[in-house]
């Protein structure tokens, strides 16, 4: 009877004593509603479950971050084909452990270099969809690059897993099958994309049907034997350029030929002692997290509460005047002097906080301009990757809006992207009702500037804490500021600080609240001047985290299909 009584005693010690005991986040907690995977070795953690199989089974092999990160990326243009892509363009962060040093990749799309603005303008509108507006790809020569500087495994064994799923197929998922009808008026308008997802009814390919992709799987097949010249100056390069231009497109051989995908410096700031590392120009959605945070800091967060009306708040103004920032002064840092280092100076951060009063600042005050003239689709993916030796990988990348300009090309099997709509190309326009950033307007060969944002956490020790980005077009910066400030301000575990209701505001005058806020908060918020609105799910969270000798995985389940899994 003692032993029982003492055994009751420890269990009851162990479920009613936690709340008064330290919060910790290395240890698996009974509290949270959802859970991690976790693992001691290596972790993969994207928004399918076969790209992420994918990069387990080359970091199975022995391979490194980068090397899965190809895997994953490949996979993703075969089983995400919304986003996944080879027609469209990213970022991708890469931390060396050994060398202690982050290396940065842009390898965003870039302009043709016979385009001009009045080509995309249908009176106030920017054309949207068809061969117009595909932008030269930058994804194949980004993965690429980030391969052969720190890949390695041969190229030909990092795209068998991509090649197999296109030639074998997988099973459509409901959601492959839901979004196909949802982005059914710019697919079918095009015969290639009609025919490759669609039954001849124009009913999207049906759930649990096993989908097989051969002109995709010749062009991965091609890729794999050939590398990078072959699609940007081969024949690959001559499938993109014939259909482009005799279709409306402006994509010539020599836009493919010329294309480069370039090394950044990354940007960072310390967030009350943390290193945040992030993505540079022409990416933008990094200086928009950067500049939220060091707004933020004037401000103990902690204080006031997780989603208080005063922390709301406050997150809703260091947002829009990061975001006016935006508007006027990023662009492609070959073609626009961006002035990071002013941008993020800790003193005009200050002095920006110091703009910030109980009560919501009007429209108008901080940027006179529309925002939404910059708004991007929120169908873009991203993955995060830590391999045994302590190397990561954050990257997102995009095609434009989901399925991108709805264009596949016939022989390759693979969707083009619908970029060339992110620049300002009202630029100029002396009757324009709205203001348009000199900084992003368009000019050739540029790369329209983007908010993908991949970003790395270090602690105050140095040591890696979190990899982390979400697709959300807009909103990606103010997805990841939650999630790090969930973190680092309210000391939340790592899947719910990813799992957290979330906030957005931009110039709009509209506040845009997930479910999960309470009626009480919402009309503190109206007080203070804001309106609230509901809004869908924001962005989809796929994330790393580290603590002590654990990995923790947190897909986002925003989203369906994503999935972590580690070693």
């Amino acid at each position: 009877m003692l032993k029982i009584h003492s055994l009751l005693i420890c269990l009851a010690l162990i479920f009613f004593e936690v709340p008064v005991q330290a919060r910790t986040q290395t240890t698996l907690d009974y509290q949270d509603r959802i859970h991690p995977e976790i693992s001691s070795e290596f972790m993969v953690v994207t928004q399918n479950e076969h790209a992420t199989e994918a990069g387990y089974s080359i970091l199975k092999k022995g391979g490194n971050a980068v090397d899965a990160a190809v895997a994953v990326g490949f996979a993703l243009a075969v089983t995400l084909p919304r986003a996944g892509n080879i027609g469209g363009g990213g970022f991708i962060l890469i931390y060396n452990e050994k060398k202690g040093k982050v290396f940065s990749i842009d390898y965003r799309s870039a302009a043709p270099k016979s385009s001009t603005s009045d080509l995309f303008l249908n009176g106030d509108k920017v054309v949207r969809f068809g061969h117009l507006v595909n932008a030269v790809p930058g994804s194949v020569a980004g993965l690429l690059k980030a391969h052969d500087d720190h890949g390695t495994l041969p190229i030909s064994e990092l795209l068998q897993p991509a090649i197999r799923l296109a030639r074998e197929g997988f099973e459509v998922s409901y959601d492959l099958n839901f979004v196909l009808d949802w982005g059914r008026e710019s697919m079918v308008v095009n015969e290639a994309s009609k025919r490759k997802f669609y039954e001849s009814d124009e009913e999207p390919i049906k759930v649990k049907s096993n989908f097989k992709q051969p002109n995709l799987a010749k062009t991965l097949q091609k890729i794999s034997e050939q590398g990078k010249d072959v699609f940007y100056q081969g024949e690959i390069a001559k499938w993109i350029s014939d259909e482009s231009l005799s279709n409306g497109g402006l994509i010539t051989l020599e836009d493919m030929a010329s294309y480069r995908a370039k090394d950044r410096d990354v940007i960072e700031t310390f967030y009350r002692g943390y290193r945040i590392v992030s993505m540079p120009p022409s990416a933008s959605g990094g200086l928009v997290l950067l500049q939220t945070l060091n707004i933020l800091e004037n401000f103990n967060l902690k204080s006031f509460g997780h989603n208080s009306a005063k922390t709301v708040h406050l997150l809703s103004e260091a947002m829009q005047r990061a975001y006016a920032d935006r508007a006027e002064y990023h662009g492609d840092p070959d073609f626009y002097e961006v002035p990071v280092k002013a941008l993020l100076s800790k003193k005009y951060s200050l002095k920006l906080s110091k703009e910030i009063s109980e009560n919501r600042t009007p429209d108008g005050q901080i940027f006179e301009g529309d925002l939404k003239k910059y708004d991007e689709s929120p169908d873009t993916t991203h993955f995060s990757i830590i391999d045994a030796e302590g190397n990561a990988v954050s990257n997102t990348y995009t095609l434009g809006s989901s399925f991108g300009s709805g264009v596949t090309i016939k022989k390759g099997g693979f969707l083009m992207n619908n970029q060339m709509r992110n620049f300002s190309h009202f630029y100029g326009q002396e009757d324009a009702e709205y203001g348009d950033s000199e900084a992003n307007r368009l000019q050739p060969g540029k790369r329209m500037i983007s908010t993908q944002t991949p970003t790395l956490v270090f602690k105050p020790n140095g040591e890696l804490m979190m990899i982390l980005g979400s697709p959300g077009g807009g909103r990606i910066p103010n997805i990841i500021t939650q999630v790090i400030s969930n973190v680092i301000d309210h000391e939340m575990s790592f899947t719910e600080a990813v799992i957290a209701p979330r906030i957005n505001q931009r110039l709009e005058g509209k506040l845009q609240l997930e479910t999960g806020f309470s009626p009480d908060t919402i009309e503190l918020l109206k007080q203070r001047g804001h309106e609230p609105e509901a809004s869908t799910t924001m962005g989809s969270v796929q994330a790393i985290f580290l603590d002590n000798e654990n990995i923790f995985g947190v897909a986002d389940t925003r989203r369906p299909g994503a999935l972590a899994k580690g070693n």
